[in-house]
């Protein structure tokens, strides 16, 4: 029988997994739930040692004569500090050991509480990962605890260096009415260097045996793939779903938020197979939808050797480059075969969801601001295009055929300005940043540069505050809760570019911002020049509202009961 401690079987169950055949286990209490597991582990070989100096040394002593990962298990407190210098001949003898210590719960840290300190991070840079297991209490908790698990474990056998994983643990101790170990998701990690082509072939094979596959790109660089990328790339998509959004280096325009928001709950639309490729993806639907397909295989494909379980379904993690893709596409032409009928069925609802953004005019907003932005862009002038986080970049997952550029590393809404200030100085090429108001004023200093030249152009959405935050179930709907979620403001960008020394020109009709938009993408000018177009919040909110509502009338989507479910769908969007 097994501890009652879900974290503990959680950690012997990937243990195990992960190739942990020894474990050097020490004498304490905290600690007995985990020494009790690795005994009753039939997989594992259990190695006393009292004194938890020596029995660091002993799991080395082990690392070096098996080449596996070894485990040492050590209660909580002063005993954790005597494992220091084992774990940093570990590092420098590049040793995939494992420090496993218990803790108290950390509330009870720093709280005069018996064999209490700050035991995560204890080790600093002798260790390649450390991480501190919450106790689950949910589904959440318990994928939090089985990847923290799979990232500290995969760092330690494939980097072979020590890690770390401290494993709190509340009272009482010693329930031990667990038949079973759970069935945990163990976490594959390739190395693909220098061996792309036998990993690719292995991705490839399983894309090919999927009956529902679908590629995932996030953001790239604006050069991440080759300058022949593109028959690639429609030998692929001609094949399978491939999403992605105007922040990857695809020209051609993925309207899958749209579809999303009428298919999210239709099995018929769920892959089998899923390779992400690529950084952050802004969608929130697309998370949502895919962190509800748990019976699909996914892969993730990076060069930034970082884990990220962005769908919490990953099986398997490949650390190579954006030419994964490429490399498909090589299988496709040797293999021949013909395009899948889940490609066939979400390409037609794509299909109508981009015809419906072309022939969809909204009134006078946000979304018509960049609708007739993006419509009007001159091509041969190779302009560059920057977005800001929130509102803005959402619509340019609507409206945008070409790369946007966005602060997605952490969304925030300060620095957008700046980053395209600083990019218009480098560059001779007419560089735009649309952004919102909040985001505008927060980082209007970047504006305080008299270096800055007329091929910088800011297109301003000015709706009084944070326009995105009156979806949000606030106080009630009460004004002034929505004020302080919203950031509610009459502040106008008129002063702050006559101090900079920035052109000027406002718009508070559809009228105004036709002639405000042709002259900024237009007029010669030496300084940089600003559009601020005016509208107002609650008509933004609504204008995207109805623009998804009027889905319904072009997208055919199979259901049982169709009437009913298109109003669910409306109550949805509410």
């Amino acid at each position: 029988m097994y501890s009652n401690k879900e974290n503990v079987n959680i950690l012997t169950s990937l243990l195990v997994a992960h190739g942990v055949r020894h474990a050097v286990v020490c004498p304490g209490s905290r600690n007995s739930p985990i020494v009790h597991n690795l005994t009753e582990c039939p997989d594992i070989q259990c190695h006393p040692v009292t004194d938890e100096r020596s029995a660091g040394f002993y799991a080395l002593g082990m690392c070096q004569a098996t080449g596996l990962p070894v485990a040492v298990c050590v209660t909580s407190g002063t005993a954790l500090l005597n494992l220091s210098p084992a774990v940093a001949e570990a590092k420098y003898q590049h040793r995939p050991l494992v420090v496993i210590s218990a803790d108290r719960p950390p509330q009870w840290i720093d709280q005069l509480d018996g064999q209490t300190l700050q035991q995560p991070g204890v080790f600093g840079s002798f260790v390649r990962k450390s991480v501190s297991l919450p106790e689950p209490h949910d589904d959440e908790t318990r994928w939090y605890c089985n990847r923290l698990v799979n990232e500290a474990l995969l760092s330690s056998v494939y980097e072979e260096a020590p890690v770390h994983i401290n494993v709190p643990i509340s009272e009482p101790l010693f329930g031990f009415t667990t038949s079973f170990l759970p069935q945990e998701r163990s976490i594959d990690r390739t190395d693909s260097f220098p061996n792309f082509e036998a990993i690719a072939i292995e991705v490839g094979e399983r894309f090919l045996e999927a009956s529902r596959p679908m590629i995932v790109i996030g953001q790239t660089k604006d050069d991440g793939y080759p300058e022949n990328y593109g028959d690639d790339y429609r030998l692929v998509a001609d094949y399978a779903v491939v999403l992605h959004e105007p922040l990857c280096d695809f020209i051609c325009p993925s309207h899958f938020d749209e579809v999303l928001s009428l298919v999210g709950e239709q099995p018929e639309y769920k892959p089998d197979f899923v390779l992400y490729l690529g950084d952050t993806i802004v969608s929130k639907r697309l998370k949502k939808f895919l962190r509800n397909c748990r019976d699909c295989y996914f892969v993730m494909a990076n060069e930034s050797g970082s884990l990220c379980d962005t769908f919490m379904n990953l099986r398997h993690w490949v650390h190579c480059d954006t030419s994964m893709l490429l490399t498909l596409a090589d299988l496709l032409r040797e293999k021949q075969p013909q395009p899948t009928a889940f490609r066939k069925l979400w390409a037609q609802a794509l299909s109508r969801a981009q015809a419906h953004a072309d022939n969809y005019k909204p009134s006078f907003s946000q979304m018509a601001a960049v609708r007739l932005f993006e419509q009007s862009f001159d091509c041969s002038r190779q302009p560059i295009v920057h977005y800001a986080n929130s509102s803005a970049i959402r619509l340019a997952n609507v409206y945008a055929r070409h790369y946007v550029y966005c602060n997605r590393g952490v969304n925030g809404i300060e620095g957008s300005l700046s980053t395209a200030a600083g990019y218009s100085l480098v560059t001779k090429n007419p560089v735009f940043i649309v952004i919102g108001d909040l985001s505008f004023f927060y980082d209007s200093n970047a504006l305080w540069n008299k270096q800055l030249k007329g091929n910088l152009r800011i297109l301003l959405l000015n709706n009084g505050g944070g326009g995105i935050f009156r979806q949000l179930p606030v106080g009630d709907g009460r004004s002034s809760a929505l004020d302080y979620v919203m950031g509610s403001h009459h502040t106008s960008a008129a002063g702050i570019c006559q101090s900079y020394g920035v052109e000027y020109l406002s718009a508070r009709n559809e009228t105004e911002m036709e002639e405000g938009i042709r002259i900024l993408m237009q007029k010669e000018s030496p300084c940089p020049v600003l559009l601020e177009v005016f509208t107002d919040a609650a008509t933004d909110t609504q204008v995207y509202k109805d623009y998804y509502r009027s889905l319904f009338l072009v997208l055919t989507i199979p259901s049982d009961d169709g009437s009913k479910w298109i109003c669910k769908c409306v109550e949805h969007l509410d």
